[in-house]
């Protein structure tokens, strides 16, 4: 009897065995397959990164990802309910849609095409539960990708003639003389252009991002994640303004060799700095703002 119970129980641990290690291999060999595939675009995304200061915070985009996976850890859904047949269909339409991007040579949809890949991955092996959970991370991979070329060419023009012409006004402001010349601020005999690359767009795209993740990580309510969300543009725009008119005055009381050292590689470090701690101001004052009241007690 004894022997027979024995072996009564060793039996399931003799069948889970081989349903571990199959796993093991599939997910295994998942993993492998969906790095081949996407291989050109994770060095294309890695390229971006090195040579693109704009996107340089592209390297800490998935590193957040994981992290907010961690964070969220307490929440993650007990029961899981695969869809296998309709998160490989949104797997197939990602793969379908990355190769006809592929062939046309348009990067945006390439790029972006392994964002669906993963939420069909984990609405195949967890179902809704899962994909709600790792759904804003995935997401949130979205800014480790360029602008497509349209946007980046329809928003940079007016915002680095926005960029001239407040800058020049607060020059003008401040009572020296500047005049705006196109993209061109001509202060006395100095002559400060105001490139494409300067016009604060891929500022504003960091910044986003950095807001975005601040939104993802705090307990607040939506309504200032949201106001945390819409001052991102107007904060970039401000600190943008900043660096513009802080290299005027350079020109003028300074010296030009400095002001142009200030303005193309110095300032470039000022920026985040100056932004996140606006950001930090604004959270400060949210959080004096809008008092949360106790709650009262359900009987007395």
């Amino acid at each position: 009897m004894i022997d027979s119970a024995a072996h009564t129980h060793a039996r399931p641990r003799a069948q889970a065995r081989p349903g571990f290690v199959a796993l093991v291999i599939g997910l295994t060999g998942l993993a492998a397959t969906s790095a081949w595939a996407f291989w050109p675009t994770l060095t294309g995304l890695v390229h971006l990164w090195n040579t693109d200061d704009g996107y340089s915070h592209g390297w800490l985009v998935p590193a957040f990802s994981i992290w907010l996976i961690w964070h969220r850890r307490a929440d993650a859904p007990a029961d899981w309910s695969p869809r296998p047949l309709l998160g490989l269909l949104v797997v197939a339409l990602a793969l379908a849609g990355r190769s006809v991007a592929a062939m046309r040579f348009n990067e945006w949809p390439e790029h972006v095409a392994i964002i669906p890949y993963l939420l069909g991955l984990a609405l195949a092996f967890g179902g809704w539960p899962l994909l709600r959970f790792c759904g804003p991370a995935i997401l949130f991979l979205v800014f480790a990708v360029r602008l497509p070329y349209r946007i980046e060419v329809s928003l940079g023009a007016p915002m680095q003639n926005l960029a001239t012409v407040v800058s020049t006004f607060v020059l003008q402001t401040g009572g020296l003389p500047a005049i705006a010349e196109g993209n061109v601020i001509a202060i006395r005999d100095h002559r400060l252009e105001v490139v494409q690359a300067c016009s604060g767009l891929k500022m504003l795209v960091t910044f986003v991002a950095f807001a975005s993740a601040v939104c993802l990580a705090i307990d607040k309510p939506i309504s200032d994640k949201l106001v945390i969300l819409a001052s991102a543009g107007p904060i970039a725009i401000l600190v943008n303004v900043i660096r513009i008119t802080a290299t005027g005055v350079m020109y003028l009381y300074v010296s030009s060799e400095s002001a142009s050292h200030f303005f193309h590689d110095l300032a470039g470090w000022i920026m985040m700095p100056l932004a996140l701690a606006l950001l930090g101001i604004e959270l400060w004052v949210l959080k004096h703002l809008i008092v949360e009241l106790p709650q009262r007690a359900a009987a007395r």
